[in-house]
């Protein structure tokens, strides 16, 4: 997987979807005070850009090497000692970990205050099915119920919950991620009730959690 990542690593930095969003906002506005961040499956290092622009000092992480992550490393297997930065974020790439709740133990375990997480939120069978032929790195995406529960089974408290409309791109959606042909048409029929416009309508959830 990491292979692939590495060959996307450019199509992530320039994707809209990614790069702008209130929710990268937010992630700001939520991070006032602190003066420390990881960067958890930075991507294309979206997150890490805002940070570092809002003044703190930002260490990323991605298990893909060729998204040039200060360290390379899983977000279940974080290589720092506990409470090393005031806040952990992660942004639009948990529904891609392996181990969800590992991933979650672990954000909160090298935190020193607060963990937030912005994803795709679950939207039901049908756009799972059509994220997996998509891509098949695509693990799960999440309810807010489910992300309560992973972060206090983690030790944090749920702080706050936001979410977003999210509307995507029809064309370079699949053509990120080199889902071509018969696959793309796939996607297509899978997430038709979602599709409007040459756009297609998702949702992101946005969670701040805070260490006990």
């Amino acid at each position: 997987m990491t292979d692939d990542w590495s060959a996307r690593a450019k199509a992530y930095r320039e994707s809209r979807a990614h790069r702008e969003g209130p929710d990268l906002d937010l992630i700001v506005e939520w991070s006032t005070g602190a003066k420390s961040a990881l960067d958890v499956a930075t991507g294309g290092g979206h997150v890490a850009r805002r940070l570092r622009e809002a003044g703190l000092q930002v260490v990323t992480t991605d298990a893909a090497p060729g998204m040039q992550p200060d360290v390379v490393c899983r977000a279940e297997d974080l290589l720092f000692a506990d409470g090393s930065f005031d806040v952990v974020a992660s942004r639009l790439a948990a529904h891609h970990f392996d181990d969800i709740q590992a991933a979650a133990s672990e954000m909160a375990r090298v935190a020193a205050d607060r963990v937030i997480v912005v994803d795709n939120i679950y939207l039901g069978e049908a756009v799972e099915e059509a994220e997996r032929v998509r891509d098949p790195s695509h693990v799960r995406c999440y309810s807010a119920e489910e992300w309560r529960t992973m972060l206090e089974d983690a030790g944090l408290a749920v702080d706050d919950i936001r979410f977003f409309d999210y509307p995507v791109e029809l064309e370079p959606w699949p053509e990120r991620t080199g889902c071509v042909g018969e696959d793309a048409v796939r996607v297509r029929e899978l997430a038709a009730d979602r599709i409007a416009d040459g756009w297609i309508a998702f949702e992101r959830i946005a969670l701040k959690a805070v260490k006990h």
